[in-house]
């Protein structure tokens, strides 16, 4: 499996524990974000790290702003993501089970080292169900491919 992360200067730290973690499972991982603590803008990893998941050169994204929202903000900007932050792992599996979710983000100012870990396991670790989420799941590529939605009009 190969994934891109991604981060600004609040999430230096948390995203070397995180590369550190993920270092114990058979994951390539390509770094597009920042290792300073200088301020960094954090739509540049949100859009780099979208940009690879949407093209297929990865299978998935990590991204870590303060809070994940901004950064996560970023890269569902770019057609083809389906970003989601996390704060807990339960809310992580589902993102992925029910949404299919190709990204998680968590916020380095939000969630500790530990529980960023178990929000990235239990992502990585679920699956897409399909079956009934796919209906809902296209009715966001609907909105995303055409700017409307002809079941709400």
């Amino acid at each position: 499996m190969k994934l891109a992360i991604g981060n600004d200067h609040t999430a230096v730290d948390l995203k070397q524990a995180i590369v550190e973690h993920l270092s114990t499972r058979d994951i390539e991982l390509i770094d597009v974000g920042t290792n300073s603590t200088e301020s960094f803008d954090y739509p540049i990893s949100g859009y780099r790290v979208g940009k690879l998941v949407a093209s297929g050169e990865v299978d998935g994204g990590i991204l870590i702003c303060g809070t994940g929202v901004g950064i996560s903000l970023a890269a569902n900007k770019v057609p083809g993501v389906r970003a989601c932050v996390c704060s807990e792992p339960y809310s992580a599996a589902l993102s992925k089970r029910h949404n299919d979710a190709n990204i998680i983000a968590f916020g380095a100012r939000v969630v500790g080292d530990e529980m960023a870990k178990l929000i990235v396991d239990s992502w990585l670790d679920a699956t897409y169900e399909g079956g009934r989420h796919e209906r809902r799941v296209n009715l966001l590529r609907e909105i995303e491919e055409t700017g409307s939605l002809a079941a709400a009009e």
